[in-house]
């Protein structure tokens, strides 16, 4: 672990991934459920750092995304 104060970043300074647009979509089906997942390609990664999110939490965190995906489709 490096230490913060050779970076300029203050204790309370935080670092969030914002999500740029959904690649894909998938449902797995579990025995007595179903649970969708989306692909999403956050900013400063390339596609091969997507990652798959279920997709009622990248709803609760990130409604404008899923909107704008589902407009698109």
């Amino acid at each position: 672990m490096l230490p913060l104060e050779g970076f300029g970043v203050k204790e309370n300074d935080y670092y969030e991934e914002v999500p740029i647009v959904i690649l894909d979509w998938q449902v797995q089906k579990l025995r007595n459920k179903e649970v969708k997942s989306v692909k999403v390609l956050w900013r400063n990664k390339s596609v091969e750092g997507s990652t798959w999110e279920i997709e009622a939490d990248m709803m609760t965190r990130h409604p404008h995304i899923l909107t704008s995906a589902r407009t698109l489709a």
